[in-house]
């Protein structure tokens, strides 16, 4: 397996969807090969629960242009689309210009009304996906609070998570990242929006629990080192392998 790099973004989004597709291609773009790099859910058009039919149209063009800049790269967000009748929230993983893996969020945020306008996807669709040698886990925002998805991602080497997190609760989002790296014994690539209702808090955990946030960073690189995981798990042994 090549050496990765980590990478959390953390930008605004605005009202106009292409203006955010050329932010993220341009950050993209300035990563260097081998890099694992996150985005903000739904990044690209926010919750733009009025206009559903141009949101879902225009996450099938990005869909297009990510792919273009997925190559020697690993690329996770989430993207509005519609499949049938239903909406869903879909995280998806790029790489090498294929979405190598997808799935809808399986928590939605109720207290915000999401039920209203998303389809619930199945938790048994949570999972590891291996790309390149490497386990990655992806939980959607609200899902970093449910411990079931973390047992389920349990033997990653590491744990994404893109969100939409509400700023009142910014202390809920940066404890529950940190101790999901130390219970899992991984690294975990927080990536949350820069818009004012979010936190902001994107950051890069070790496996130690050893923390860096974004601040003003539009793009934050961390090395990885798979050996910090063996090591973390052979001198804490909590029963998990790798």
């Amino acid at each position: 397996m090549s050496s990765y790099k980590f990478c959390s973004l953390s930008f605004e989004t605005t009202a106009n969807y292409n203006t955010n597709l050329e932010t993220l291609l341009t950050l993209i773009k300035q990563t260097s090969d081998y890099s694992l790099i996150v985005a903000p859910e739904v990044c690209l058009t926010g919750f733009d629960y009025d206009n559903f039919d141009e949101v879902c149209e225009f996450s099938a063009f990005a869909n297009e242009e990510i792919r273009k800049v997925s190559h020697h790269k690993i690329i996770v967000f989430t993207m509005i689309e519609k499949r049938g009748d239903k909406v869903y929230n879909f995280a998806k993983l790029f790489h090498n210009g294929k979405v190598l893996h997808e799935r809808a969020k399986a928590k939605l945020f109720r207290f915000g009304g999401e039920e209203k306008f998303f389809s619930e996807a199945n938790e048994d669709e949570v999972q590891i996906v291996e790309v390149d040698g490497m386990k990655i886990g992806i939980l959607i925002c609200f899902e970093l609070r449910f411990k079931a998805l973390w047992q389920k991602l349990e033997g990653s080497d590491v744990i994404v998570v893109p969100s939409w997190w509400g700023a009142l609760r910014a202390l809920h989002f940066k404890a529950l990242t940190n101790a999901l790296a130390i219970m899992n014994q991984c690294y975990v690539i927080a990536s949350d929006s820069q818009n004012r209702e979010c936190t902001g808090l994107s950051g890069i955990i070790t496996p130690q629990g050893i923390e860096e946030r974004n601040g003003n960073k539009p793009c934050l690189e961390l090395e990885y080192n798979k050996k910090e995981i063996s090591l973390m798990r052979r001198y804490m042994n909590v029963g998990i392998d790798g």
